[in-house]
């Protein structure tokens, strides 16, 4: 699939691009929106005033609150017109509900076809997708749509299940896995405890979800590196988030996940709601192009991450994206240290011992933070245990607790009753 001609162009013909884009965008929620219209009218907003990206801040925002909420008062179609509907994960509160137009569902698929093919995945490859397709679950069915798009053949294995997973890697041969990271160890591990040639499997590539592979300056974390040490294949992150619509790959360069201006406009702001220089951390704020049931207008994702600008050596153009560094809304305060789940995740795996954990952050009696990190670990001795404390003060200047527990437990806490993705972070801070 060739790169689509846009993500090629001068930043300033990129600009002028979506600023015609946004105005359609803006003409299209004044008239089919309920909650859009009613907020245009409470902030006096004249969507006619706004002619290019630039004017964006002129317009107000709109926050997950606004989306749990409101959820009816987004749509701007009529149910006969939903062809798709999907939810959100509710990570941080009650599921969103997201409808899909025939169109909509056109536009994913495009979507998922140009950033998979942004991290190299053509008409000629197999790729096996290890993520549930139903469960409400967009991204599932946006790979699957994406990849038929593209051309590629695809195994849908879903999630889990390993064995099933090495036979379907004998059998079909695939030369992609798309699936969550940390999962490739458990397959490496499989590999070896039933004798399979890793390292003759066909696999050549593997595109990580929902975990991060990289830090701030697109190294490979303690993670990726892992990874890398038992299996040798090419390793690509992709973003994406259901109320967005939308994903951003990472190309060959491995420099961050690109955007493609057709389908969104990308604001990283800091907590005055200015930008953020290029490289500095910042909230991901969107705005969506193209959508016909449920467009968002400045949606703060509560995302914080980096963005990157300058030509890609892949030929694009585009504003690239770095990790999430986390979420808003999960940062601790610990001691005077703050910090986000994914540096805990990160320091956790550079420990051979530790198969799987969970972290639980609650308030103690006087409203501050505690971290409580269970584990399922091969060394379950006091010793052990402090020395995952005093690496924890090393790298990030806290000193969690720290709780073993069974394999059996840990699948109790990271799998819950309706989920869709292994859980990493319980949060039992009161909210507000």
């Amino acid at each position: 699939m060739e790169i689509p001609s846009i993500e090629t162009k001068s930043q300033q013909e990129i600009e002028n691009f979506q600023s015609e884009k946004l105005k359609e965008m803006l003409q299209y929620v004044s008239e089919n929106s309920p909650y859009y219209q009613r907020l245009f009218r409470k902030k006096g907003v004249d969507v006619s005033t706004v002619q290019s990206v630039s004017d964006l801040q002129k317009l107000p925002f709109t926050t997950k609150d606004d989306l749990q909420r409101h959820n009816d008062d987004f749509f701007c179609v009529p149910k006969t017109s939903i062809i798709d509907y999907v939810t959100t994960s509710g990570t941080l509160g009650d599921p969103v509900t997201i409808g899909l137009t025939n169109a909509d569902l056109d536009r994913l698929a495009y979507n998922e076809a140009v950033s998979l093919a942004c991290s190299g995945i053509t008409g000629n490859d197999t790729v096996q997708l290890m993520t549930t397709i139903d469960r409400r679950f967009m991204a599932g069915m946006a790979y699957f749509t994406g990849l038929r798009k593209l051309g590629a053949s695809v195994i849908r294995v879903g999630s889990g299940v390993t064995e099933l997973q090495w036979d379907s890697i004998l059998k079909f041969k695939p030369t992609y896995l798309i699936c969550v990271p940390s999962f490739l160890l458990k397959l490496s591990a499989f590999a070896k405890e039933h004798n399979i040639a890793i390292s003759e499997s066909s696999v050549k590539a593997a595109v990580c979800i929902g975990e991060p592979i990289r830090d701030g300056n697109f190294k490979l974390n303690a993670l990726g590196r892992k990874i890398k040490k038992v299996w040798d294949i090419q390793l690509f992150s992709t973003y994406a988030s259901t109320e967005m619509q939308t994903a951003f790959n990472e190309c060959e360069a491995q420099q961050g996940g690109h955007l493609h201006p057709d389908l969104i406009i990308a604001e990283i702001l800091d907590k005055n709601n200015t930008p953020v220089a290029t490289g500095e951390v910042g909230e991901l704020v969107i705005t969506t192009l193209g959508i016909e049931g449920l467009p968002l207008l400045r949606f703060k994702t509560g995302d914080m991450l980096q963005h990157h600008t300058g030509d890609c050596s892949c030929g694009r153009t585009t504003m690239r994206l770095g990790p999430v560094v986390g979420r808003k809304q999960q940062m601790i305060k610990y001691k005077g240290t703050t910090l986000y789940p994914p540096a805990m995740y990160n320091v956790l795996q550079d420990f051979d011992e530790v198969r799987s954990f969970i972290i639980e952050i609650s308030q103690n009696e006087i409203g501050t933070d505690e971290i409580l990190l269970k584990v399922v670990s091969e060394d379950i001795s006091e010793a052990f245990k402090d020395s995952l404390k005093d690496h924890f003060r090393a790298k990030l200047r806290v000193r969690p607790n720290v709780a073993f527990t069974t394999q059996d437990q840990m699948e109790k806490l990271q799998f819950p009753k309706m989920s869709r993705k292994p859980v990493l972070l319980v949060d039992r801070r009161k909210k507000g």
